[in-house]
């Protein structure tokens, strides 16, 4: 019996770093594709950067809206979402064969993505809050991690036959395969719940409603229903503004966290070469680096971040800013390159951190849509910090530009001590 119990316990614990690690997948696979999507589709260098654009405008609304739908429906929807991401890698890498089709099929993937993102880190803040353990953090690791490990096999796929087709089927076959198990995971842990439930009942004195304790909603087992709505309920109306704009509020912090942690993704090969003159493969050292140190301060300051968050939030801002400011004065290159590590240590804990302190008060039955809320607004910053660091550039150069990166940082560690604040006015109007 003890058996049968610890297996679904076990693998619930484990979605969310099978589905983060899918997730990971196809962005890897994304991200080393592109130079072929580019070319089977026919576009210019311009015309790509626009249909780019897309993939925010697919995620955005999706992201709204996903919150919702795993609230009513239940975290099994997880591993369905993380699928269809998978199958629409595949019908995008088909069907783009023109400029229409390819920004129909980058915006859907758009909304796949987003979709995927805010039922996965549902989940993972879920997992958490029932295992008091810090899998938000790691999770995320796991995503980075994947992110790498994709990317490096889809071009020794690439080298070996050089079709956008056959890439997106590879990384498509990983992608359902987790999906699949994370959807086993989640109903083996709705199951299980089922079951205490019954025997609940079957316990309870005549009269009596085992299933729902005085103060506990029926729906609710101790430690909430993993894979479906509990009965818990954003606020009322009359506290349900204040609570939504102190999740908005973790958002905007989470924004200048990403935006600065994109900027250094997307910009830290371009400094080496046009600041230090490096040849193409060098300068590739710098965001490889960026985001194996990512999953590696990820893996490793997961419990301190679960346990303590705000001197963690302190500690990686402060971090994060000295990293810009290095980064932006270093007169060599491994200062540079040491300047991009420390920002690596520094903003891969900041978003993580900020979603799993902004949702750890939420009850199980909104915290789809506390995820939505938070992810959103956040992930305006993920695609504002390119383009924030281009227009900076272009007027002071791009190495300079990472002082403006540093100011991002400097504004979150500026922002922390609203947190607790916040956490405790979203608290109290919690149902």
């Amino acid at each position: 019996m003890s058996t049968a119990i610890a297996r679904p316990i076990g693998m619930f614990r484990a979605a969310p770093f099978l589905g983060f690690a899918g997730f990971g997948a196809f962005w890897g696979v994304w991200g080393a594709t592109l130079p072929l999507l580019r070319a089977q589709a026919g576009v210019s260098d311009a015309e790509f950067g626009v249909v780019l654009l897309f993939i925010g405008a697919g995620a955005l609304p999706a992201m709204l809206l996903t919150g919702r739908l795993v609230d009513v429906v239940g975290l099994r929807v997880t591993g369905v979402l993380l699928a269809l991401l998978g199958v629409m890698g595949v019908v995008l890498s088909a069907a783009a064969v023109n400029y229409a089709a390819l920004c129909a099929g980058i915006l859907l993937t758009g909304a796949g993505s987003g979709a995927a993102d805010v039922a996965l880190n549902t989940l993972a803040a879920t997992v958490e809050k029932r295992t008091g353990r810090p899998v938000v953090t790691r999770s995320h690791a796991a995503f980075s991690a994947t992110v790498a490990l994709s990317s490096l096999g889809t071009g020794a796929l690439t080298a070996i036959a050089d079709s956008l087709l056959v890439n997106f089927a590879a990384g498509a076959v990983v992608v359902v395969a987790l999906g699949l198990a994370v959807v086993t995971a989640t109903r083996l842990a709705h199951a299980q719940d089922a079951a205490a439930l019954e025997g609940q009942d079957a316990a309870a004195p005549e009269g009596q409603d085992a299933a729902a304790p005085e103060g506990q909603d029926a729906a609710a087992p101790k430690g909430q229903d993993a894979a479906a709505p509990g009965g818990q309920d954003a606020p009322t109306r009359p506290g349900r503004r204040s609570w939504w704009i102190a999740l908005v509020m973790v958002g905007a912090i989470g924004a200048f966290a990403f935006a600065a942690e994109n900027a250094y993704q997307s910009w830290s090969a371009v400094l080496l070469t046009d600041a230090f003159t490096a040849s193409p493969a060098l300068a590739a050292v710098a965001p490889a680096a960026f985001a194996t140190t990512g999953a590696l301060t990820r893996f490793a300051t997961g419990t301190v971040t679960l346990r303590r968050p705000i001197a963690t939030l302190v500690a990686a801002s402060a971090i994060a800013t000295a990293g810009g400011l290095l980064t932006a004065f270093a007169p060599t290159l491994p200062l540079a390159l040491g300047g991009i590590i420390a920002a690596a240590v520094g903003t891969s804990a900041l978003f993580p951190t900020l979603l799993s302190y902004g949702l750890r008060p939420v009850p199980d039955g909104s915290r789809g849509r506390a995820t939505s809320a938070i992810s959103t607004v956040a992930y305006l910053g993920y695609l504002a910090g390119p383009a924030y660091f281009g227009l900076l550039a272009d007027g002071a150069g791009v190495q300079k530009t990472f002082l403006g990166i540093a100011v991002l940082t400097a504004v979150v560690l500026a922002a922390i001590p609203a947190l607790p604040a916040l956490k405790r006015a979203g608290s109290r109007l919690l149902p």
